[in-house]
This record gives structure tokens, sequence and C-alpha cells, in this order.
């Protein structure tokens, strides 16, 4: 693939990637992706790796579902030792492949939707409910009234 510069585009069902599916709320949708093979200027092997997808979390402040649009944009650096990452440019991640030069497709897609996941998924669209925070309107207005500074007994100490 990697001499050939060969390209793949397509779509992928998410239910097809069992890792990615083990953290999701569901299932559901298709991952568009692009992958480039080829060879740097320095001789490295690369694979080009663009993928985008909307995918069904929980986020952890509601404990609801909700939709996160994803978007991958990486460079892979092809090696076959762990040893010949020093000699990958620092824009390309390094890829691990087996003996045989072989890579499954399926498996480099999957990893890198987990990588851009968010370790604690929060819809930026959420709050947390009043009850929670104990935030009330009405008693804002009249807290500002009969505020005091707490620091207000040091300033009369310094003086």
């Amino acid at each position: 693939m990697v001499s050939a510069r060969r390209s793949f585009e397509g779509t992928l069902p998410i239910a097809t990637m069992s890792r990615l599916c083990e953290v999701l709320a569901s299932a559901d949708g298709l991952v568009h992706f692009e992958l480039d093979f080829g060879r740097d200027s320095l001789g490295i092997s690369y694979v080009d790796v663009r993928a985008q997808a909307s995918l069904t979390l929980v986020c952890q402040r509601t404990l609801e579902p909700f939709v996160l649009p994803v978007e991958v944009n990486t460079r892979l650096g092809l090696i076959k030792l762990e040893r010949d990452e020093a000699g990958l440019p620092p824009d390309c991640e390094p890829l691990l492949v087996a003996e045989d030069g072989r890579l499954n497709p399926v498996d480099v897609i999957e990893d890198e939707l987990l990588l851009v996941l968010p370790l604690v998924p929060i819809n930026p669209d959420s709050s947390l409910p009043d009850e929670v925070t104990g935030y009330e309107p009405e008693d804002d207005t009249a807290g500002d009234e009969r505020s005091e500074n707490p620091f207000a007994v040091l300033r009369e100490l310094k003086k």
C-alpha cells in the first residue's frame, strides 16, 4: 500500500468496532474515513488517517446521552520495531505494525477514535440541576445586600 501510494475512502458502521462500542451509549451511526498510504521525503512509510463520526456518549454531569461530533486527522508513521520511533518526524505518531507489514484498517480507525474521546464526557449544553448546586435565584439578590467581606476583620487588625 505504501509503495503504491494507495488511498481508501468509505464508511464503517460504528457497531463493528467492539472496543469503541464499550464506551458509547449507542452503537448507531457511521464513521466516514479516508486512509492515504505513502512515503515522505525522508523515506518514512506513513498512513494519513482522517475520520468523522457522531458518537453517542453519556454525560457525566447529567447522566443523559448526548451526541459528540469527533474528527480525526493524524499521520501515523509505520514502524516495525519500537526503537524506530526515534526516527519519526515530530508531526508523526508511531504505529507499530506486524513483521509481515500488514495492518487492519478498521483497528487503526477505531484506535484513533478512542484517542479523541474525552476522558470525562460532558455535554457542553448541560448544567447541573438547581437542587444539586443549591442555587436559588430568589436568594441571590438578598445575599448581595447582606454579604460582608470575610476579610474585613483582618483589615481592621492590620490598622
